[in-house]
């Protein structure tokens, strides 16, 4: 039986923290997990670095939105690969797409040149993709190491079908990890259907804020997210989540 990774996302240090006591195998670093995680700050970044006793990861991707970027964009995030490799980050998670929906073969190859020594995610801009399988040997060809998907659904669960096809279909070559919707009721089955050997969450609790504010404070930003509360890690379905894919 292999050891299932549990990939873990987390965009504050409390989070982080939580996250490797509850047993991840590795960190997905991000900020802003509410628009689907974007790049991390340096701070964040060092911290992870120094602290974290597992590979830490950092999300390549400077907005929100949709995946296809301009020239500027595209050495932009080149740039960005950089300074996040001198960081001394374990890997990166990219991705990036043409308007009809194909990989952006030449972005994402300068990308891993960029990234030389670095481990290499392909996060779920491939949902988006019209051909997953061409799609998937792109990828392969590209020098990935495993690709971050939901099967092309709204969730891992929905998309389980397509994703047990991938993990065939890459063999040996790539690791296939879902994510999406990844919560302490779903995730062995999801494993057990698609035969993945990763799985991908951020298993989010809201806490109270423990700041003391009159009822009318202001609000930051159009957030529909309540300042009062702030998203984590919980601890308990990490542990849960990675026990009961490993029965340890």
């Amino acid at each position: 039986m292999h050891h299932i990774n549990v990939e873990v996302c987390v965009d504050n240090i409390e989070s982080l923290q939580t996250a490797i006591a509850a047993g991840a195998d590795r960190i997905e670093l991000c900020s802003a997990l509410s628009l689907g995680g974007l790049t991390p700050t340096p701070g964040l970044t060092r911290y992870a670095v120094q602290h974290a006793p597992i590979p830490v990861y950092a999300m390549i991707r400077p907005r929100s939105g949709d995946f296809l970027f301009s020239p500027d964009e595209v050495a932009m995030i080149s740039d960005e690969i950089a300074y996040f490799r001198d960081a001394g980050v374990d890997g990166i998670v990219i991705g990036a797409l043409t308007a009809d929906r194909q990989i952006d073969q030449h972005a994402v190859r300068q990308w891993v040149a960029q990234a030389a020594g670095l481990g290499i995610t392909f996060h779920r801009a491939f949902d988006l993709v019209a051909d997953p399988a061409i799609a998937l040997a792109q990828v392969i060809d590209l020098g990935c190491e495993r690709i971050l998907t939901s099967g092309l659904q709204a969730s891992a669960e929905q998309g389980a079908l397509c994703i047990r096809d991938l993990v065939k279909q890459a063999g040996n070559q790539l690791s296939i990890m879902p994510g999406c919707g990844i919560n302490r009721d779903n995730a062995k089955q999801i494993i057990d259907i698609t035969g993945a050997t990763e799985i991908h969450l951020s298993g989010k609790k809201q806490r109270p804020s423990k700041m003391n504010r009159p009822a009318d404070a202001a609000v930051m930003g159009n957030n529909s997210a309540n300042d009062n509360f702030i998203d984590v890690t919980d601890a308990q379905i990490i542990h849960h989540v990675v026990k009961q894919l490993n029965d340890q």
